[in-house]
């Protein structure tokens, strides 16, 4: 996969702990990349610790800002877009019954909407260069559901086949459009959970482990590079055998 080298990749969510490997592995192989989310601090940090980054500081939820953002991220990696990783969502977690209007319009708004104008301006980017990859981050729950995300389940699900459509709209343009489905993987977040929940989760998963920020990085690698250039509108699933499409 050293046809990465000098690519230039838009990373969003990259200070999480999926984001962060992300960064780390397309670093060591000489990647452009351009780190975005909301934390600056945590963004400075990865300027300092990888030579081939540069930050941006974004909020997906501005949505009215994302075509100058994509504008902004290119012209600081050279005006060409090669990658984009849409890694960036949140959750707001409750009962249907007890979910108002404002926690599910957040949550769609933010992960899916904003997601697909991430993709909408980087294709008209990548429309230039007849050639790009969009990898979007989505989730084993939208394919499973989960217990009180019925806002988050149903982002996660739009996206991916949002995802379809849109290989179908830009397969002739050699723009691959395709999704990483991450199982539970051990991040801050999962860091949190109950010990005898996570041990029920685990006793789920074929694997009878977590997955590591590592194996969703090299996901990434794959759709990144030409060796998945015959792959569009695909979701890739790492879960562990958790889910099996």
């Amino acid at each position: 996969m050293n046809d990465l080298k000098n690519k230039n990749i838009i990373v969003t969510g990259a200070t999480g702990g999926i984001g962060n490997s992300i960064i780390k592995k397309l670093d060591n192989l000489g990647a452009n990349i351009l780190a975005s989310g909301t934390k600056i601090e945590k963004l400075e940090e990865l300027k300092k610790e990888f030579k081939n980054v540069k930050i941006l500081r974004f909020d997906i939820s501005q949505s009215d800002q994302i075509e100058n953002f994509i504008e902004d991220a290119s012209n600081e990696l050279g005006a060409s877009l090669d990658c984009i990783v849409n890694n960036a969502g949140i959750t707001q977690d409750n009962l249907a019954i007890r979910m108002n209007i404002d926690e599910w319009k957040k949550v769609i708004d933010i992960n899916l909407t904003s997601t697909f104008l991430m993709c909408k301006f980087a294709i008209k980017k990548m429309l230039k260069t007849k050639k790009g990859k969009i990898i979007n981050i989505t989730s084993v729950v939208g394919h499973t559901g989960n217990l009180g995300q019925a806002n988050y389940t149903a982002s996660k699900a739009g996206i991916i086949a949002m995802s379809k459509s849109l290989a179908i709209e830009y397969a002739k343009k050699n723009i691959n459009i395709n999704c990483i489905s991450p199982g539970f993987i051990k991040t801050a977040m999962t860091d949190k959970i109950d010990e005898k929940f996570k041990d029920l989760i685990i006793s789920k998963i074929p694997s009878a482990r977590l997955g590591e920020p590592e194996d969703i990085a090299n996901a990434v690698l794959f759709l990144a590079s030409s060796q998945s250039d015959y792959v569009n509108g695909e979701t890739l699933h790492v879960n562990g055998g958790m889910y099996m499409a």
